[in-house]
């Protein structure tokens, strides 16, 4: 067990996996491999089965670290979804994360009943487990991939990937209580289910609000206390809504969407921070989920395995999406490449511990069955979805690229620094024009802060005492710049980065 061991050896070994996790992930981009499934490749041959010996069991553990690291990557998620992107598809996605998601379990619980020796309701709850698509796997690969699709195909898919979980959760909770207790009834869960799409999608978008003032007028006196408050407020978004009988999946993934589509303080750095924190979480989650897993069992279920795996690839998935999007004017190639992006990931697999939990029979081999549809999908799906997209003729000309701000660039490429310099009573600039101040040719105005409005400085601009001046300056025309504006007596903001003479233009 990972308890037993020594504390020191247990970070050595966790910070080796992660370290190897992110060196490995920089590989299978150039390789074309999903990450996702070289994090679960890593977790495996970690495991006790593998080169690593770890042996760990800990199911309730690997329930609790996936929720918490699917709540913050769904937040992520929802933060960088524009609203007014998403909006002309939330039809379409609330048909996909209700009847389409209990039309795959249905399926897929057929299929199983069929060719397994389970009974219907064991069937039915195998096909609930898998029946969601997974918002890690899908974000993960339609923006780590450069993969753009044409019209509103990457809303759908990321809207669908990311409010589908409630459907999956009550359907597993559903057949797992029905299995433990005979005397329930799935009928008396539906309420249930409407409490939780309703009191989660209320205290999704209030608490995005929330999240929106806090940030914008908090005022905390470090800026590096911000990505802490909004890394607390997940989990609480989290945590209420759960409390309330709501779904927090979806309560996080609102929340995001809800503070992204907002202006608020510290935009870029917020957002940066928890793209880091997600890709963290789907290293971790992915390794312990694949520690969990022993491979040996795999090999007992290979065949039903695949079986199972390629029904739902081929036609659960299909069927459903064919079947819920036929009201609405898309194409069949659009429709094909929806069915397609139906990526299974880590929420099946932390689903899958629900019944080992509750000690269904049957729980060790639906868990196993889950964990080999999951590498199936994530193996066949994620490594294809260019060459489906290209075939299918629904990929963008344009492709994904990572933007990069002017002023970022001119720091990085020339070491020089963004100043915010306040001018004093006493301040040598004040009363003179910036024409006049006779500044370095390295150095620029770029705006100026007076009475709370911002001035776009030009020539003729005279500056006044109070105003806060934005200056952008390579390292060494600085200090210049900061005797003709303040004199000797200055305050200064900055951010600095060593200068590349090679990179920085000239003139």
């Amino acid at each position: 067990m990972i308890r037993a061991l020594p504390i020191e050896l247990i970070v050595l070994v966790g910070a080796l996996l992660l370290l190897l996790g992110v060196l490995v992930s920089r590989a299978s981009h150039r390789l074309g491999i999903p990450a996702l499934l070289v994090f679960l490749v890593i977790g495996m041959l970690a495991g006790s089965d593998g080169p690593g010996g770890i042996y760990f069991d800990d199911h309730w553990l690997a329930q609790f670290l996936g929720s918490v690291a699917l709540a913050y990557i769904l937040f992520a998620g929802g933060l960088d979804t524009s609203w007014s992107t998403v909006r002309p598809v939330w039809k379409q996605s609330a048909l996909l994360s209700t009847i389409g998601v209990a039309a795959t379990a249905v399926l897929v619980g057929a299929f199983a009943h069929l060719i397994l020796e389970f009974s219907l309701l064991h069937s039915l709850l195998l096909g609930a487990i898998v029946s969601s698509t997974d918002a890690a796997a899908v974000f993960s690969i339609l923006r780590s991939r450069d993969v753009r699709l044409r019209g509103n195909l990457e809303p759908l898919l990321e809207l669908e990937s990311g409010s589908n979980d409630p459907m999956a959760v009550f359907l597993t909770i559903g057949f797992t209580r029905l299995l433990s207790d005979p005397s329930a009834s799935l009928e008396a869960l539906v309420p249930q289910f409407v409490i939780q799409f309703v009191v989660g999608g209320l205290v999704g978008f209030g608490a995005g609000k929330i999240m929106v003032w806090l940030i914008n007028n908090l005022r905390l006196h470090a800026e590096g206390l911000y990505p802490v408050l909004s890394f607390a407020n997940v989990l609480l978004v989290f945590g209420v809504a759960s409390v309330l009988g709501g779904n927090g999946f979806l309560a996080v993934y609102l929340a995001g969407i809800t503070l992204g589509n907002h202006n608020f303080l510290h935009r870029r750095s917020l957002t940066r921070f928890h793209d880091g924190l997600a890709w963290l979480m789907q290293i971790v989650m992915f390794l312990v989920l694949g520690l969990l897993v022993f491979p040996s069992h795999l090999i007992a279920i290979a065949i039903p395995g695949i079986s199972v795996a390629m029904f739902l690839i081929i036609v659960a998935r299909p069927l459903s999406v064919m079947l819920t999007l036929s009201p609405f004017p898309m194409s069949l190639a659009e429709k094909a490449m929806v069915a397609w992006v139906g990526l299974r990931g880590a929420v099946p697999i932390v689903l899958a511990t629900f019944p080992l939990l509750a000690g269904i029979a049957h729980a060790q081999t639906l868990f196993d069955l889950v964990f080999f549809i999951v590498l199936a999908s994530v193996l066949i799906q994620g490594t294809t979805i260019p060459v489906v997209a290209r075939w299918l003729r629904v990929e963008s000309p344009e492709r994904a690229r990572a933007e990069v701000l002017i002023y970022e660039e001119f720091v990085d490429r020339c070491g020089g620094e963004l100043s915010e310099i306040t001018l004093d009573q006493n301040a040598p600039a004040v009363g003179r024009r910036i024409v006049d101040l006779d500044l370095p040719p390295e150095a620029l105005v770029v705006l100026i802060k007076r009475d709370g409005t911002f001035i776009i400085p030009r020539g003729s601009v005279a500056l006044e005492a109070g105003d806060r001046v934005l200056v952008a300056a390579e390292a060494e025309a600085l200090e210049k710049t900061r005797q003709i504006l303040q004199g000797s007596n200055f305050v200064v903001r900055r951010r600095t980065i060593p200068k590349n003479p090679n990179k920085c233009p000239k003139g």
